[in-house]
């Protein structure tokens, strides 16, 4: 296992706290986080993405996704098939599985459509105005001197 040592960000960040525990939470599941199924992720614009999963097999009816805690959970459970078949050969897995992504601030989901056997999730960051960088005038003390001086004199 790799540890990281976050100390000279403390140093020259502020807010970041929970950084090292991201990072930690990422790494470990990495290793423990399942291949099944395949998916691709994105990004179709500046400030949007796009996740596509592969659910070969699945009905609009057996997926499932939600956002919980900023974390965009994607879940699939085949209905149980009546019929009784004998495969030969089964190639295409149809079997549940439960992926999760996690969500930065600010990013929210926009839509999700299932077409041709796969499921595409969009999402959009939208970064509010108090967040979004602005230009600070900075003023001289000479600018300001002459009218804290007017204003004492009246």
């Amino acid at each position: 296992m790799r540890t990281f040592d976050f100390a000279p960000l403390h140093r020259a960040t502020i807010g970041f706290d929970q950084i090292a525990s991201l990072m930690d939470r990422a790494l470990s599941a990495d290793a423990a986080q399942p291949s099944y199924p395949p998916y691709n992720i994105e990004k179709t614009d500046a400030d949007s993405y796009r996740i596509s999963i592969a659910v070969a097999g699945f009905a609009e009816d057996d997926l499932s996704v939600e956002v919980k805690e900023n974390a965009l959970v994607v879940a699939a459970k085949k209905a149980d098939s009546k019929d009784e078949r004998t495969f030969l050969h089964r190639g295409i897995a149809t079997r549940a599985f439960e992926r999760r992504f996690t969500l930065a601030d600010h990013v929210r989901v926009t839509g999700a459509s299932h077409e041709n056997g796969m499921l595409h999730i969009d999402l959009h960051r939208e970064v509010p105005e108090a967040l979004k960088p602005r230009r600070i005038e900075i003023s001289s003390s000479r600018s300001n001197r002459p009218e804290i001086e007017a204003k004492a004199v009246n």
